[in-house]
């Protein structure tokens, strides 16, 4: 596929291409540590703005689904303004919400600042990877998208452990007061590096679709979270059918418009469909241990809550180490073995982890966890590149932007179907007699059980991938 002259041009002008996949790392890295950086501190400011539970809950839940909610719309600003005014604009918002919270003294302000901030985290971590997909070869760029699915995974697991170390010395406004001159460095460094290398088509805005992708994104994944938590069944349900609605009829109203704000017609491409699928279950994965194993050990093997973090930390780092790893293989074979073989240590090591018992050695887990961290390594970030490797250049920011959706949408749906099956199981083997911690670890395996069946259903799916290699590399040369 030839390149535009806005393509060729950018890259006659030397793009410092390792320059700027440093910053934009960074950026989005910075923004997603930011969605769980007060997970640790929401007692303390229970306290503090005398509120209850469930409503300093929203200080983390409204991040996150503001997150979701900009990714879709990021691919319209990214073909509508130049990737250094986006960047600044994004890293402003990002800056004036770090800023507010450091000054916030209510929960209201706290609350509304969190939000302006998850708006620029919302649109940097697709800016980042559209870019870095854009400024990197082809033949690299499994390493780059594995660079990439480090800073998204590891952003948010080690804010709680950054913080909780912060907060031992300091009251909570300084973890905000630390960021900002990090934010300021880095949009300087962003003004210095980063160039226009994106076509600008400027399609027409079509606010039907804004406020159809908002609704929609928005609702199912509150929606969900709300469900998996038990609490307002009746307005979970009710919000959930509101924004699978408004999804469909977003999706309809794409495949008839001739400019689209989320190319939708990429599906058609069957590589790509089995890449977000795949997608989809190692996030799923992921994102559902990361709740259920802390509530197995802390409710069955009677850890702290310490304990338990220091327990997921290892198979965390070994995760963003294996993203980084599996970028390099992918580089040199494709996805080859490489999926099959990452979903069947993922397999292997959640059969293993389902038989765990109220009697299991924390140390076992842990080592355990570290095989699931392996296997989800292997998986998320080659899913990912092969799935979009099948795209344009001109359909990147679709691509990125479905993908990023699906993620989010993938953790919210993990979370209320195996921590409800968890729940149930649970419930039903203390109204049988069982102990607390044996019941515990009942419901645990339960959802094991049903999550084994996805890890099986990503096997069978990467196998059917290699299928269509010879097509993904006709078009992987041609991009």
């Amino acid at each position: 596929m030839e390149k535009t002259n806005r393509e060729r041009s950018a890259t006659e002008q030397g793009i410092n291409t390792i320059a700027i996949v440093i910053v934009l790392v960074l950026s989005a890295f910075l923004g997603l540590f930011n969605e769980t950086m007060l997970n640790v501190a929401l007692n303390s400011l229970m306290e503090e703005m005398h509120v209850n539970a469930g409503m300093i809950q929203w200080i983390i839940t409204a991040y996150m689904i503001i997150v979701a909610v900009m990714v879709p719309v990021t691919a319209f600003f990214i073909q509508t303004f130049e990737v250094r005014k986006l960047y600044l604009g994004a890293m402003s918002v990002l800056l004036l919400g770090t800023i507010g919270a450091a000054l916030s003294s209510s929960f209201v302000a706290l609350l509304i600042f969190r939000m302006i901030q998850a708006v620029g985290t919302g649109m940097m971590v697709s800016i980042m990877m559209t870019i870095v997909l854009l400024v990197t070869p082809p033949e690299k760029r499994g390493s780059a998208m594995g660079i990439c699915s480090c800073a998204i995974q590891l952003g948010p697991a080690l804010g709680p452990t950054f913080s909780g170390v912060i907060l031992q010395f300091f009251s909570w406004h300084m973890l905000f007061y630390i960021l900002i001159p990090i934010i300021v460095g880095l949009m300087v460094a962003g003004y210095v590096y980063l160039l226009n290398v994106t076509t600008l088509t400027k399609p027409k805005t079509d606010f039907i679709s804004i406020v159809l992708s908002t609704v929609g994104v928005g609702g199912v994944i509150y929606g969900l979270n709300a469900f998996s938590e038990g609490i307002h069944l009746i307005m979970a349900v009710g919000t959930s059918i509101i924004g699978l609605s408004a999804l469909v009829i977003f999706g309809m109203r794409q495949l008839k418009l001739n400019e689209p704000m989320l190319e939708l017609r990429i599906f058609k491409y069957r590589i790509f469909s089995i890449g977000a699928v795949l997608v989809m279950i190692s996030m799923m994965t992921i994102f559902t241990m990361n709740v259920m194993l802390p509530m197995y050990l802390q409710g069955s093997l009677k850890t702290t809550a310490f304990m338990a973090a220091l327990i997921l930390l290892p198979a965390t780092l070994t995760n963003g180490a294996m993203s980084l790893l599996s970028g390099k293989i992918y580089d040199k074979i494709g996805s080859k073995i490489l999926l099959s073989v990452g979903y069947a240590i993922l397999l292997v090591a959640l059969i293993f982890m389902s038989r765990a018992n109220a009697e299991t050695p924390p140390a076992c887990i842990l080592g355990i966890y570290i095989a699931v961290g392996i296997g989800i390594g292997s998986t998320l970030s080659p899913s990912q590149t092969h799935a979009l490797n099948q795209l344009s250049r001109h359909d990147y920011p679709h691509g990125v932007a479905i993908l990023n959706t699906l993620q989010q949408i993938a953790a919210a749906i993990g979370s209320a179907l195996f921590i409800g099956i968890m729940s149930a199981s649970e419930l039903r083997a203390i109204n049988g007699g069982a102990e607390k911690t044996v019941a515990n670890a009942v419901g645990f395996h339960s959802a094991l059980m049903v999550m084994l069946i996805f890890s099986v259903l990503g096997i069978l799916l990467s196998f059917l991938l290699q299928l269509g290699n010879k097509t993904v590399q006709k078009s992987y040369q041609s991009v």
